[in-house]
């Protein structure tokens, strides 16, 4: 009966510590398919972007290579993945931009159509989306900036 007892009580202590393992750091980049899922996923990305005629304007003049590169290293690193970013911080990057509230909204709502177009599961959209929510103070500017017309229906 003691033998019962303790391997019970192993066996939910093991239990019990599985459970609460927290995943690994780069489980999320596992779930966006590493690397060349980010990359693929880039591409949806700015293709959509490039059509959405409430925010293309704000990419007619930018270097499209370099944006794609470092969306790929910026989106690896916010994945957890083992990449180092190259580019600017959010602030830096996007401070000669006026970017109003619904333009931010409108390329979110482009990521999101692109995460479904690579089949990207929820939980990892919702994960990854968490993490840049906090990047939109950085990035949106308040006051003047134009707003975006109505947004776009999903095909």
């Amino acid at each position: 009966m003691k033998i019962r007892s303790l391997l019970m009580t192993t066996v939910l202590f093991a239990l019990g510590a599985c459970a609460s393992t927290p995943p690994p750091r780069d489980a999320l980049y596992h779930q966006f398919g590493g690397r060349e899922g980010l990359e693929a996923l880039v591409d949806t990305l700015l293709y959509r972007v490039s059509d959405d005629p409430r925010i293309a304007h704000h990419f007619v003049d930018v270097n499209i290579i370099n944006l794609n590169d470092r969306l790929v290293e910026f989106l690896c690193v916010q994945s957890g993945g083992p990449c180092t970013y190259a580019g600017k911080d959010m602030a830096e990057a996007h401070k000669h931009v006026k970017i109003a509230e619904a333009d931010f909204n409108a390329l979110v709502e482009d990521l999101m159509w692109a995460m479904d177009e690579r089949k990207v599961p929820r939980t990892a959209q919702n994960q990854l989306l968490r993490r840049l929510a906090a990047m939109q103070r950085d990035i949106v500017r308040r006051g003047n900036a134009p707003v975006a017309p109505s947004p776009l229906r999903r095909p």
